[in-house]
């Protein structure tokens, strides 16, 4: 839903009004979102009267190049909410000093419940940077802390000496992939990231392409979500990062584990949508990220889309139906 300004607020409006409004509208670009999204991890903790940090390392690179530039002119900001920036050498050390802000919870000298991180890279840099991603969501994250991996994907090979795409390095590392469709998606996304992150002990990987990612948009504010407690009971020892943590099955079988939590929570909190939903269809067709956008503009072309479906469900994973007798099937993350 829309939510239209009211006489006078566009008056009042400023650009900081991005980071600061609790409500309505504001305007943002992707990269912004990103820096949004921690800003509001710290804001939804300290109402649930969690004592969190935030930590947020990676490497720059094209569609992300302007990342660390916003996060420096947040840093009052990013201050204030206790979320720390380190511009890392590469991506690699990036994603070994995430995994230890994963540490602080199991630190009995701790001066916070947990802290949640952020990696970002270009694509080749989630390439790269493997071994340390692999090893990061092997060990897990904390309950109090989560993880996003922020991968800047440049499908249109735009900046970029060859195209890439990160998902299917995320699924070789049993990595949950998020991929958010629209600007005001970052937002919603990055919270169901962190919920799942902290559930599961799995770090979640998030999607930042860039059609998306570079470009900028009126978008409206997404009301906090409150997520079902999903019916999964936990092993011996739970999810979560732990230490010591010596190498030997238990690393495997946690890591089992953690993917049926995934799969409960996702059960329990649905991300997916149907656009149409019309009984006896003979076909589906399921899209994801941006890639729902482009079918819903290809379906407005042949005119055959109902109106306003491209605008009213933008999700994650998605089902349309472009034919003649419309309709979707179930879709699945």
């Amino acid at each position: 839903m829309t939510v239209q300004p009211k006489a006078g607020e566009l008056a009042r409006y400023q650009l900081e009004d991005r980071y600061t409004q609790e409500k309505g509208r504001v305007f943002m670009t992707g990269t912004q979102a990103l820096v949004r999204a921690v800003l509001d991890q710290a804001r939804r903790d300290r109402a649930s009267g969690l004592n969190t940090a935030g930590f947020i390392s990676g490497y720059r690179g094209s569609p992300l190049g302007a990342l660390d530039l916003e996060l420096w002119k947040a840093k009052g900001r990013l201050d204030a909410a206790r979320i720390e920036f380190l511009p890392a050498v590469n991506e690699d050390l990036a994603a070994t000093a995430v995994l230890g802000s994963q540490q602080v919870e199991t630190n009995p000298k701790r001066e916070v419940e947990g802290v949640f991180g952020l990696w970002y890279g270009k694509g080749p840099g989630v390439d790269r940077s493997g071994d340390a991603l692999k090893h990061g969501n092997a060990y897990g994250s904390s309950p109090h802390g989560g993880v996003l991996v922020v991968a800047g994907d440049d499908h249109g090979c735009v900046s970029s000496s060859m195209p890439h795409q990160s998902d299917v390095a995320f699924m070789s590392w049993f990595m949950p992939t998020l991929n958010p469709a629209s600007v005001s998606e970052y937002l919603a996304f990055a919270e169901y990231g962190y919920a799942l992150s902290r559930f599961s002990g799995m770090w979640v990987g998030f999607k930042a392409i860039s059609e998306t990612v570079e470009s900028a948009a009126s978008v409206d504010i997404p009301l906090p979500r409150r997520f079902e407690t999903p019916d999964f009971t936990p092993p011996p020892g739970g999810l979560h990062y732990r230490w010591p943590d010596l190498p030997g099955p238990q690393i495997e079988e946690r890591m089992e584990a953690k993917k049926h939590a995934v799969l409960a929570f996702a059960e329990a909190n649905p991300i997916d949508r149907h656009i149409y939903d019309v009984k006896d269809a003979r076909f589906g067709i399921v899209t994801t990220g941006k890639a729902h956008l482009d079918l819903m503009e290809r379906c407005a072309f042949w005119a055959l889309a109902r109106p306003n479906a491209g605008s009213s469900a933008s999700t994650s994973t998605r089902s349309a139906w472009c034919g003649r007798s419309p309709a979707a099937q179930h879709s699945t993350s």
